[in-house]
Order: structure tokens, then C-alpha cells, then sequence
């Protein structure tokens, strides 16, 4: 199984829903493209959270120095983005492949986030909750399924808010997976206690 985590928007919670989902299956971790903090990337954070044995970390197709947009930040560093070099690794193992930002995070002058998504991945969404989130949310949703991009579920990350959990599955009748909390911090044992929550939903995904 290829399980493709975007979001809403920018820090809404993709690495730690990544995190947690990579746990639960002890699957394999890939982030296509890296933008920025390359000392204490998101594979560097995965790493730290997880405690499983058998994930295997795989290198970013594109490693970015500067914390932009990719097709920004490409343009820094003097190269183009090509999609057509960004390759899933080949593993027999379930495989977590983490977007940069929203959807249409562009690339290139062409493509965007959205144009990573294979037709064999799926596709969880992570909506954080804030003043504007159901139209993020939403808008995400209706993006996929005007594509015909299968979303696999959903998870939600903040504060618990009902009124908005349940208009947006309401209205858009896809799966729960789950939700974190917001949580005074983040380590192994607490991804470990989310992914041993998660895993039913997940692996019926």
C-alpha cells in the first residue's frame, strides 16, 4: 500500500500525521521533495519519532536549501524541477509518501504537488482546525475528486471542534481516520500510542 499525505495548507500537521501512519504500519518514509531545513528535514523528524525496526527512510528525490515554495526555491538554487525524475523508491514494504504544503504547491512553471500522485496511491488528507479550515478543507477534497483521485480518509489535527468534523464528513462522506490532539509535544511513545489507535482504520484503508 502507497499512502500519499497532503494537507489543507502549510503546517497543518502532515509530518507528525506521516509520522504516526509510518509507525502504525511500519512502513517505509519518503518525502519527494525537501525545501529548506536540511539539517532537521522531515525525514530527520520521522527518524526521531518512530521506534519501529523495520522502516526504511528514503532519500528526497530533491533536497532544496531554501524554506520556499519548490519551484522558489529550485529557482535558487539554479535547477528546474522535474517530476519526471521524482521515482517512487521500489520496496516490497508499505510505502508513506509526504507532499510539501497544499495540493497545488507549484513545481515548476508546469506542475504542482498534485501531479505526484500516482493512480495506485492513497490519498489521506490532514485538516487542521482554524478559522477557515472547512473551505481549505473542502476546497482540498473537491480538487482530488474533480481529478478523480481516490481520498482514502481523513484526519483531523487541533483541538477537537465537532461543528466542523462533522460538516465536513458530512458533506463530503469520506473516511475518519482519525484525530491528534493538541498535544504538549510529540515523541516516540506518543506517535506510538497514535499509530496503535490508528491501525484498524489504516490497514482497512
Amino acid at each position: 500500500m502507497k499512502i500519499f499525505v497532503t494537507g489543507i495548507g502549510t503546517d497543518v500537521g502532515k509530518t507528525i500525521a506521516s509520522s504516526i501512519i509510518t509507525e502504525s504500519l511500519q512502513a517505509d518514509y519518503w518525502k519527494p521533495i525537501q525545501a529548506g531545513d536540511l539539517d532537521n528535514s522531515d525525514s530527520h523528524k520521522i527518524e526521531r519519532y518512530i521506534s519501529n525496526d523495520q522502516t526504511v527512510i528514503h532519500p528526497n528525490s530533491y533536497k532544496l536549501n531554501t524554506p520556499a515554495s519548490p519551484h522558489l526555491a529550485a529557482e535558487i538554487d539554479g535547477i528546474i524541477i522535474s517530476i519526471e525524475k521524482i521515482l517512487a523508491p521500489e520496496t516490497e514494504n508499505h510505502l508513506v509518501i509526504e507532499g510539501a504544503g497544499g495540493l497545488f504547491v507549484p513545481l515548476n512553471n508546469q506542475d504542482t504537488i498534485v501531479d505526484l500522485i500516482q493512480s495506485d496511491y492513497k490519498v489521506v488528507v490532514v485538516s487542521r482546525h482554524y478559522l477557515g479550515s472547512i473551505n481549505h478543507t473542502l476546497l482540498t477534497i473537491g480538487a482530488l475528486q474533480n481529478r478523480k483521485i481516490a481520498i482514502a480518509g481523513i484526519i483531523f489535527s487541533g483541538e477537537k471542534n465537532d461543528a466542523t468534523e462533522s460538516i465536513i464528513l458530512s458533506k463530503t462522506g469520506i473516511k475518519f481516520i482519525g484525530r491528534i490532539e493538541q498535544e504538549p509535544y510529540f515523541d516516540q511513545n506518543v506517535i506510538k500510542d497514535y499509530a496503535d489507535q490508528f491501525r484498524e482504520n489504516l490497514l482497512s484503508l
